[in-house]
């Protein structure tokens, strides 16, 4: 009785694991489905996939829906341009993000929650509810000529205005993604010993100091978590640069995807090859930080 009772023990976590693991395979297949069928297609000829339809057998694979997609919608100029706004908008992000939080989480005043709270409730804010308002602003508000650059070629001043403008695009990115960041890593900064911080202010170190000797290094997991998540949902965007950006030549690389579109007829299958090249700058921006983005999910539950 006792050795049935071990062997019943023994095979139910066995039963159970082996569920967990078939059940994760089935979700990973779902997942990558889409992504698969994306890449089957955009090896299709569209003359292929029209004659026989999208689910049957291919007669031919190649890869000239990808040299006709880089070609046809000029990824490399769109893609300079979704850097110029990315890049720039994940670092503001970072430092402002940065700042508040570590006012808000490492020293304690009058405003300090209400702070925080202003900030964690603007993600509640849906951004269609301030398209009007913030259309007419950017129509309204004049680039200083400190801010225009047209010689570094990353603010050009063409206009004068908000409108338009990379640095437009690139505030407006920073406005909204600000307060998840806040939110993140002044849970993340909380973990960290206030120690640390006393023995700074003791041997004389500046607020400036603590703040980028002393927290920015710990909290290098949680910046790389959330410079992969920023960079992918700026890189992404398309809703922002089409509402305010009137110059095609301007907008990202979603706008260049959108190009591949005819009026009376879409080719699914260039679509999906100029839709995989475009996914490439995120892939490799995981790949890159995936072993700090792993860390940083964390958020420092293991820090004493």
């Amino acid at each position: 009785m006792t050795a049935l009772s071990a062997t019943g023990r023994h095979r139910r976590p066995t039963m159970s694991r082996a569920a967990l693991h078939a059940f994760l395979v089935v979700i990973s297949a779902l997942w990558l489905f889409p992504l698969l069928w994306a890449f089957y297609t955009s090896l299709r000829p569209i003359s292929d996939t029209i004659e026989h339809g999208f689910v049957s057998l291919p007669t031919t694979l190649n890869f000239q829906n990808y040299v006709n997609a880089w070609n046809d919608a000029n990824l490399p100029h769109y893609y300079m341009n979704t850097l110029i706004i990315a890049i720039p908008g994940v670092i503001f992000t970072l430092l402002l993000a940065s700042l508040v939080a570590f006012a808000v989480s490492k020293f304690s005043w009058k405003l300090n929650l209400l702070v925080l709270m202003m900030f964690t409730a603007g993600n509640l804010l849906p951004q269609q509810v301030i398209i009007v308002p913030l259309y007419r602003l950017y129509l309204a508000i004049p680039i200083p000529q400190l801010i225009s650059l047209p010689f570094v070629g990353l603010f050009p001043s063409d206009n004068g205005l908000l409108y338009d403008q990379y640095v437009g695009i690139i505030l407006i990115h920073v406005i909204f993604q600000t307060g998840f960041s806040v939110f993140v890593l002044s849970n993340y900064m909380k973990t960290i010993s206030i120690e640390l911080t006393e023995a700074a202010l003791v041997d004389g170190a500046s607020v400036f100091r603590i703040w980028w000797s002393v927290i920015l290094p710990l909290c290098r997991p949680a910046l790389a978590a959330l410079a992969t998540l920023l960079f992918t949902w700026i890189y992404n965007d398309f809703f922002w640069a089409l509402l305010l950006m009137e110059s095609g030549a301007k907008r990202p690389i979603t706008s260049a995807l959108n190009n591949l579109q005819g009026e009376y007829f879409v080719n699914y299958n260039l679509l999906a090859a100029g839709a995989l090249l475009a996914a490439i700058p995120t892939i490799i921006v995981f790949i890159a930080l995936q072993r700090q983005f792993v860390r940083g999910l964390t958020l420092g539950s293991t820090k004493g």
